[in-house]
């Protein structure tokens, strides 16, 4: 008697156990739901709306206006808002609106450079104390904590006054690198510690452990099991303090020992303009405005990226 044929069960399907398609599966199906989330948010196309425009301001300023910041005319000097000029002139007779928009560069320029410096140095050294942990991790953890407790005002002093000395004259490339040096130096412990607490919960998995088990060496398991499920608390924070970073550039600036002459950024025009506001209010209020829009733009970038890569906050 013939016995009926059978068909095996699906492994994964009919007997109830789902498949494990592994970390790389899992990263990239974190980063399609993010980007669902994100569709459906309106503050994260206000602000990709705003950034947008910045960036238009910073990579093709003439495309907003054709003259010259840098050119002076005295005749104008503190002329107010008006059809020639619709931000005014400043105490040099310098268009407001022209150097406003000229101004959006080297800002956007500091914050994505030390954005990206403070992510680099801060990730490189959280990967390696919280994965090889023990004496590595204690000795980064010290340096991190020594940065960390300085003051970043009276931190920025010190670096910055100690690269100049009073009446050198200093080119605007080396005036935007001492700053950002001065930010990825003041602020790296926080990436640091955000990327050591992701790698040490990383390697705590399973898929981790197996392929160690497997002879995978170090530097392979960083790099394809790691890294790949570490980056995106450490890139939330990148998002966010973009913004805050053009802030702190904003803030040497008026202090005097950021960008200056022959820069033209809003940290160098508040400074100019800090002096002389009951007379020419227009301009320190319209790159103060400007700077401001900018830094809430980024912040609600990153606030927006952070609820999509967050499940809790679905």
């Amino acid at each position: 008697m013939t016995e009926p044929l059978t068909t095996a069960p699906s492994p994964g399907v009919d007997d109830g156990v789902v498949p494990d398609n592994g970390p790389g599966q899992a990263t990239r199906g974190l980063w399609a739901d993010a980007w669902t989330e994100l569709r459906g948010r309106p503050r994260f196309w206000i602000a990709a709306a705003l950034i947008v425009l910045l960036l238009l301001m910073a990579l093709a300023p003439s495309l907003f206006t054709s003259v010259d910041p840098t050119v002076g005319l005295l005749e104008r000097s503190r002329e107010p808002p008006g059809p020639d000029a619709v931000f005014g002139y400043d105490l040099q007779g310098r268009d407001v609106y022209a150097r406003t928009i000229y101004g959006a560069a080297p800002s956007l320029a500091v914050g994505f450079l030390a954005t990206f410096g403070t992510v680099v140095v801060g990730s490189l050294a959280g990967l390696l104390a919280g994965y090889s942990q023990g004496w590595p991790d204690s000795l980064l953890s010290r340096i991190g904590e020594i940065f960390a407790g300085l003051p970043f005002v009276l931190g920025g002093i010190v670096i910055l006054t100690s690269f100049n000395k009073p009446g050198q004259i200093v080119g605007a490339g080396q005036l935007v690198f001492q700053v950002v040096l001065t930010i990825v130096v003041l602020t790296w412990p926080v990436a640091m510690r955000i990327m050591r607490a992701a790698a040490i919960e990383t390697s705590q998995q399973d898929y981790v452990k197996a392929a160690k088990a497997l002879g995978a060496g170090p530097f392979r398991v960083v790099l394809r099991h790691i890294l790949p499920n570490t980056l995106a608390p450490v890139l939330v924070y990148g998002a966010i303090q973009f913004g805050v970073f053009i802030g702190a550039e904003a803030t040497l600036s008026f202090l005097g020992i950021g960008l200056r002459d022959p820069v033209v950024s809003w940290g160098v025009m508040i400074s100019e303009a800090r002096d002389r506001v009951q007379d020419i209010p227009w301009a320190l209020f319209f790159p103060a405005g400007f700077l401001v829009i900018t830094v809430l733009a980024f912040v609600m970038m990153g606030d927006a990226v952070r609820d999509a890569l967050d499940p809790r906050g679905r």
